[in-house]
């Protein structure tokens, strides 16, 4: 049995929807803290109130190998985030806000279709901001038959405080780990002191979940994965990423991304202007070599 199908039986599922519920009142669910009432419709930097807004939900078959499997990750993407990354490939949904507002018995719905359409895990996609809305469409999804596990899908910009209120729900945590050096963050994602709040929620989900467990069909059941995008000029510090979940874990499962390109405002930056060289990608997971750290994506070139 999923320990959220417990902590559902248990009541402590609908206890912490009522916590995440007054947080919201003042919301201080990531690092941002800004303190806005989400519950009244105040929008702070996620620029979103209380009830979810979903661009699009279905089977993907683009995400890392363990996760699709043969039925597809079950992915629900999620509108707005509480990153503004200025290259970013989904721009339209994350900074444009594209999508529709859901009710929470609509998104517990998209979650049983996802299941009976045999995919093999429902993928929130950028979930930060998102945590009310989710544990609220939990407690209807769950009694109709959810059982798949429960992937929580971020851009690494998350709050221990809110993490510890997830523990036990999300089987899978697969955060983005995008920058070593705090000056790049804030200047490319308005994301003051990224790495610290990084670590400090890759640490704690390392906690939850522990490393990635994939069964023999090649599926992964629990764990933690970590995305990392090689940015061009070593922006993301690759090196300096490596070493951090090289401390957490020797075993930390990472997909290192070869796919960046200028998307969305990177034409504004110098920097950002190109796409990646070989070059660049090769010394990107030769750091993590280094860092005595092995398991890798296996779409990943070598």
């Amino acid at each position: 049995m999923r320990q959220y199908i417990s902590l559902y039986e248990s009541g402590e599922l609908e206890r912490r929807v009522h916590k995440v519920e007054q947080i919201m009142h003042a919301c201080t669910l990531c690092p941002h803290v800004c303190g806005v009432n989400r519950i009244e419709g105040e929008k702070g930097k996620c620029k979103t109130g209380m009830m979810p807004i979903v661009a699009s939900f279905h089977p993907h078959f683009g995400e890392e190998s363990c996760l699709v499997g043969r039925g597809g990750s079950g992915t629900i993407f999620f509108s707005n985030c509480n990153l503004a990354c200025v290259f970013c490939q989904n721009y339209d949904i994350s900074q444009l806000g594209f999508g529709e507002e859901v009710s929470f018995d609509e998104l517990a719905g998209m979650m049983l279709v996802l299941q009976r359409k045999g995919c093999h895990n429902i993928n929130f996609v950028t979930p930060t901001h998102m945590v009310y809305a989710i544990l609220r469409a939990l407690l209807i999804a769950i009694p109709q038959g959810l059982t798949l596990p429960l992937v929580y899908n971020s851009g690494g910009y998350d709050s221990v405080d809110t993490l510890h209120l997830l523990d036990g729900i999300f089987d899978i945590y697969m955060p983005d780990f995008k920058y070593f050096d705090e000056t790049v963050a804030m200047k490319y994602s308005s994301a003051s002191n990224y790495p610290l709040y990084a670590t400090r929620a890759v640490e704690e989900m390392h906690r939850q979940v522990g490393d990635l467990v994939i069964d023999n069909n090649g599926i992964a059941q629990r764990g933690l994965l970590i995305r990392h995008l090689v940015l061009p000029n070593d922006l993301a510090g690759t090196k300096g990423v490596m070493r951090i979940l090289s401390r957490i874990s020797r075993h930390t499962y990472i997909n290192i991304m070869d796919q960046y390109r200028p998307q969305y405002r990177a034409h504004e930056y110098p920097d950002l202007k190109r796409r990646v060289t070989l070059q660049e990608f090769d010394e990107a997971t030769e750091a993590a070599r280094a860092e005595g750290l092995y398991r890798f994506d296996p779409r990943i070139r070598w």
